[in-house]
């Protein structure tokens, strides 16, 4: 299993206080050589955290593969041509946001041309999609290399489930469930990644998957056989204001065995 580290929480502590440090370039550094994969960017339309300087550098000077997530906006798109990172992973995206809310809108009547100028400018490009057989179909008639399945339902699933999620003001709404009834949503949750991945894989598409992912709940979905990589980030930086950068990934490597 490989893991594309998302390095953007290292910028957005950048940010808060907009200066450059810590340096998103010494991020790309300690998670190539702690044995990441692939470096995982998201160029928001709003530049919270990313920018174009910072793409630039990661794309130059990465030894390993540059993800960069971005959204089908015109000018976004022309700004990944001109840049042309390893792969483009196409998501959907909301200036109000804290963080991608779910799978790309597959109806978008632009997205094809999109998908079209990316591969043009021999750019692989992957779907950010939910875990829904539907999805993964479309996806594979657009005529792309990858998928990668939104993990979101599952995390905060397992987070109301297995944390103390549901006493904090950050409880996910229309989760504050019985135990019970959690297990049952969870269970579900899998399942459908699960047959999302296996229809994935089956069609030719590579398909990775990502997003709250964490130490604890990683296992589940490391252990599908169709997923080929995971993207994780927000839970790795975290972990590495305690026990460092270098660990945090080998720590959540261990895990993908």
């Amino acid at each position: 299993m490989k893991l594309g580290v998302n390095i953007d929480h290292v910028a957005v502590l950048r940010e808060a206080r907009a200066v450059n440090d810590p340096d998103v370039l010494q991020a790309l550094f300690i998670a190539v050589s702690s044995g990441a994969d692939q470096i995982t960017i998201h160029l928001r339309e709003d530049r919270r955290h990313i920018n174009e300087a910072d793409v630039k550098n990661i794309i130059n000077l990465s030894k390993i593969p540059a993800n960069l997530e971005c959204s089908i906006n015109s000018e976004i798109v022309d700004i990944v041509c001109a840049l042309k990172p390893s792969r483009a992973t196409l998501v959907p995206e909301k200036r109000a946001e804290l963080t991608t809310e779910g799978g790309l809108n597959l109806n978008s009547p632009n997205l094809a041309n999109v998908i079209k100028k990316l591969q043009d400018n021999d750019i692989e490009v992957s779907l950010f999609v939910d875990p829904n057989l539907d999805d993964i179909r479309a996806s594979k008639e657009f005529g792309v290399q990858f998928v990668e399945l939104h993990t979101g339902a599952y995390s905060n699933t397992f987070l109301m489930l297995f944390s103390n999620l549901r006493h904090t003001k950050y409880s996910v709404n229309g989760l504050d469930l019985s135990k019970n009834e959690l297990k049952q949503i969870l269970n579900k949750e899998i399942n459908r990644i699960k047959e999302a991945a296996k229809l994935g894989k089956n069609l030719g598409l590579k398909v990775a998957a990502g997003h709250g992912l964490n130490y604890q709940n990683v296992k589940a979905i490391a252990s599908i056989d169709e997923i080929f990589e995971l993207n994780i980030g927000q839970s790795i930086i975290a972990r590495s204001i305690f026990v460092g950068l270098k660990t945090a990934i080998k720590e959540m490597k261990e895990l993908l065995i």
